[in-house]
């Protein structure tokens, strides 16, 4: 069980001052790092680590997964080498807060960005699972979307701990794949030929690309390397090549109108399935070309790569053709199941038994401890975090979160403060699950073990498991902090 985080932090330090204390002294009592299964004395090098992140990828919408209609060959080769969990959350149902979970080890109850506007920036105090892993001897990438600090903040990722960063800052800006210029580090990297209309240079490629690059530049050292790819979050625009050419016409289609204010949000409105199906496909293969790369660079067994979704799927009014939440109710922006539980591959050949499957319960918080403890520290104690090495590697004694938490207040962007109200909200006890769908609005209680898609709100026939639940809710939670935003032209964004 993770401590209570006014047991953690003491009075005098900030956040990023105890963690970076802990971890440089963890590093000097270890002398040398380790493999956390490896014999004391071994020499062994610290693994690599590749977390590897859709945007917006369904629960349902991988073969391993249980999808039918789109193909997805290396995910589901990857699943047959890896730990698959059943029972993995996100951070949040939306991007910008998942993201902040993920790299700070902070449930939505206590972590910085609680608010997904775009740019809301980490701030200066908060310390990354990338800078924990630098303090290391790590190399660090990130590629892709950030969405936690945009150019001039103390957000952006290389004041967070990456040594090398190339993609979108802001993330209404990643909602364009054809846009004049994504980032590499602070500086505009101009995709050649784009306006902005799907012609030119396809973002993800380039990024896909600079992650092998960043692979190859460090395969003599430990690294680590993390792939938000943008794919497949609308705008829904994928080239018009071999993928996309497989399925063309091959579905039932919808046409969807057109959105007057954003005219290039579906390229392809009479195609929406085929255009979903081949960002899917896409990212597939890309994940394809990393898993390959490290294989011929000798690094598979010596890399743990873990490949998820940042939230539930999204536009679920048509996606519903390929059931892209699997038996899981809701979406993208709901906290049931649907909205926040997320595939989640974990490969180590030789560490991890291949084609194992999980049901061990754990959330993006969890990734900051764990990295740390593969790379041969121990946790930090300024974390929500619990590391969940045991259970992938099948050795001691994995310890249990008592709940998990998230919310989402509303924010007002004119103020960057948050609406005086009980946010939305959701709470896993064991086999329960609570959900306040609307802010001030009654709790709803599902028992997931019996009605894992939440059609039955049984709240009204247990009184004491709400009257707990409620109580946790007002433990789990610290007042967020106001974000602050820069202001810049949106029209920018696109390029």
């Amino acid at each position: 069980m993770a401590m209570p985080r006014s047991a953690r932090l003491p009075a005098s330090a900030t956040r990023r001052e105890f963690l970076t204390a802990s971890v440089a002294g963890i590093g000097s009592s270890l002398g040398c790092r380790q493999p956390p299964a490896g014999e004391p004395g071994s020499g062994a090098r610290a693994p690599n680590i590749v977390f590897i992140m859709a945007d917006d990828l369904g629960y349902g919408e991988l073969g391993c997964y249980g999808q039918e209609k789109i193909l997805t060959p290396n995910i589901d080769r990857m699943a047959t080498e890896s730990m698959r969990f059943s029972d993995a959350y996100s951070g949040c149902s939306v991007c910008a807060p998942a993201r902040s979970v993920l790299m700070t080890g902070m449930h939505m109850g206590h972590t910085s960005v609680r608010s997904n506007p775009g740019g809301v920036p980490l701030s200066a105090e908060d310390t990354t699972v990338a800078e924990s892993l630098k303090e290391l001897g790590y190399a660090t990438g990130c590629f892709g979307k950030w969405g936690l600090g945009d150019i001039g903040t103390d957000g952006v990722p290389w004041k967070q701990g990456f040594d090398e960063f190339v993609g979108y800052l802001h993330q209404a800006h990643a909602h364009y794949f054809y846009p004049h210029y994504i980032y590499d580090n602070e500086r505009h990297l101009t995709l050649e030929g784009n306006q902005g209309h799907g012609r030119g240079t396809y973002s993800h490629d380039v990024i896909a690309d600079r992650t092998l690059e960043f692979i190859e530049k460090n395969k003599d050292r430990p690294f680590f390397c993390y792939v938000p790819f943008t794919i497949p979050h609308a705008e829904y625009v994928a080239p018009d090549d071999e993928i996309y050419a497989q399925y063309s016409g091959k579905f039932e289609e919808v046409e969807l109108p057109r959105n007057p204010n954003r005219p290039t949000r579906l390229i392809r409105p009479d195609q929406p399935h085929a255009t979903l199906a081949a960002m899917i496909t896409r990212l597939d293969r890309d994940v394809g070309r990393i898993l390959k790369q490290l294989a011929d660079l000798g690094l598979a067994e010596d890399t743990i790569v873990f490949f998820t979704s940042d939230n539930g799927a999204a536009a679920a009014s048509w996606t519903d053709y390929f059931q892209s939440s699997g038996p899981l109710r809701g979406a993208k922006r709901t906290f049931y199941e649907g909205g926040i539980r997320v595939p989640m591959l974990v490969r180590w050949p030789g560490r991890i038994q291949a084609g194992s499957e999980s049901g061990h319960v754990w959330g993006f918080h969890d990734f900051l401890p764990t990295a740390l403890e593969l790379a041969g520290a121990a946790s930090p104690e300024a974390t929500d975090g619990i590391s969940v090495v045991p259970t992938m590697l099948d050795q001691g004694v994995q310890q249990k979160h008592d709940y998990l938490y998230w919310e989402l207040p509303r924010y007002i962007g004119a103020t960057g403060e948050f609406v005086d109200e009980i946010p939305q909200q959701a709470l896993r006890l064991g086999k329960w699950k609570a959900v306040r769908p609307k802010p001030d609005g009654e709790l709803e209680l599902y028992n997931l073990e019996e009605d894992l898609g939440e059609t039955r709100n049984i709240a009204g026939q247990n009184p004491n498991v709400i009257a707990r639940i409620e109580a946790l809710l007002l433990e789990a939670r610290e007042p967020p902090r106001a974000q602050s935003e820069l202001e810049h032209i949106w029209w920018d964004r696109k390029g």
